[in-house]
């Protein structure tokens, strides 16, 4: 059960004018679920990525970035296998997707991205997937649908928009995510669709891409697994009005950071077994780096990430992770930590008046955030994770039965 994360409202969902959605079912692992999507996009829209920095990186991470250099007129995604190690031969199964969409859509193979999700290591059913490319071309689907086709282990799909005034006109900005497992991207997420109907120039939209992974999806860690197939796209289909000026600009890019936000969060909120949404910020620091070393290397603990699953205060298994982070001139007499606002860790060593009924009641929270305060510069860093449960072992030791 995802923590305090309701499916999504179809009509709070808006539509992408240059966007067009397509789902089928193509029994590609399982049948009788969505497991193919299609977003074909109007001519001249602009797209933007950012990929994993995996080295085992799959074979459609690979043609996605080789084909993005052109003008793409769709992204196809299936969910149920990842096409990942797999050699010249998951490459050429990917090729043969994108030639297929390209015939019915009477464009170029390299004008199509590639997507996948799944089981890594098994050859891509590509006879499946072109058997559902009709119903997906043909298709007249709604973002939720598209967000329920790109699932793997998520139960619930994850789905925001968000409608702006730019100089010119509203603009809309609407996105979709998948991950539960397998989370710690280094560039964005598992994969992200985030679109809107403003007119931005590709360049313009390279560089917000970055900037927006950086400040949201490279913020969020399940279990400290970088996938093979991380993948975070940025349509602009340019049918609205343009992006003016760097008012316009600033304003449209806070739309995005804050779906892909919403979308991030959701995916450590749907994490696998999760029973705890947990924010890990670490403030004062002499530089972000260091704090975003030290968060991850709390978010990252099994032994902390179940004692959150317990709704244990242990506070050594906090302390050892700060310490051994790898900022190796950190002063652990300076260091405070809290549980939301309880005082746990003071100067290094448990705080003289620590109450372990407050920090234990702090953890039986849902949602609780734990503060490591240095004390030692004017840098912070924030993080989102999730405990770690019987359930997530459960889930990924059946992962493929």
């Amino acid at each position: 059960m995802a923590v305090n994360l309701p499916p999504p409202d179809p009509q709070s969902l808006y539509p992408v004018p240059g966007v067009e959605l397509g789902v089928a079912m193509a029994g590609i692992r399982k049948p009788g679920r969505k497991d193919l999507l299609l977003l074909r996009l109007a001519p001249g829209a602009a797209v933007a990525g950012a990929f994993t920095q995996n080295r085992f990186c799959a074979a459609p991470v690979t043609l996605a970035k080789k084909h993005l250099k052109n003008a793409v007129r769709a992204l196809v995604v299936n969910t149920g296998n990842a096409n990942a190690g797999t050699g010249k031969d998951g490459l050429k199964r990917a090729l043969d997707v994108c030639a297929s969409v390209a015939k019915q859509l009477g464009c170029k193979r390299t004008q199509v991205l590639p997507f996948s999700t799944g089981v890594i290591m098994e050859p891509l059913p590509v006879d499946r997937i072109l058997a559902g490319l009709p119903a997906v071309v043909a298709g007249n689907a709604g973002w939720l649908d598209a967000a329920e086709a790109i699932m793997t282990t998520d139960t619930v799909p994850k789905a925001f928009s968000r409608k702006l005034r730019l100089s010119g006109g509203e603009a809309t900005v609407t996105g979709i995510a998948k991950g539960a497992g397998m989370i710690r991207p280094d560039m964005a997420t598992m994969l992200g669709f985030v679109a809107t109907d403003a007119k931005v120039a590709q360049k313009t939209l390279q560089a917000m891409v970055k900037r927006v992974a950086d400040r949201s999806f490279n913020c969020a860690t399940v279990d400290g697994d970088t996938s093979t197939n991380d993948s975070f796209m940025l349509v602009a289909s340019g049918l609205g009005v343009e992006a003016k000026g760097e008012k316009d600009r600033k304003k449209l890019e806070q739309a995005v950071l804050e779906v892909s936000r919403q979308l991030a969060q959701a995916i450590i909120r749907d994490g696998e077994g999760a029973t705890k949404f947990v924010t890990v910020s670490v403030e004062r620091g002499r530089s972000e780096a260091e704090c975003r070393k030290i968060a991850y290397a709390i978010a990252h603990s099994p032994l902390v990430k179940t004692a959150f699953f317990a709704s244990d205060p242990n506070l050594g298994r906090i302390l050892a992770a700060i310490g051994y982070a790898g900022v190796k001139d950190l002063d652990s007499d300076k260091i405070d930590v809290y549980l939301d606002d309880v005082l746990v860790a003071k100067k290094g060593s448990r705080n003289p008046s620590y109450s372990e009924s407050l920090a234990m009641a702090a953890m039986k929270k849902p949602e609780f955030t734990v503060r490591a305060i240095l004390n030692r510069g004017k840098a912070a860093a924030t993080l989102w994770t999730c405990d770690l449960s019987f359930d997530y072992v459960k889930i990924n030791a059946e992962y493929r039965t």
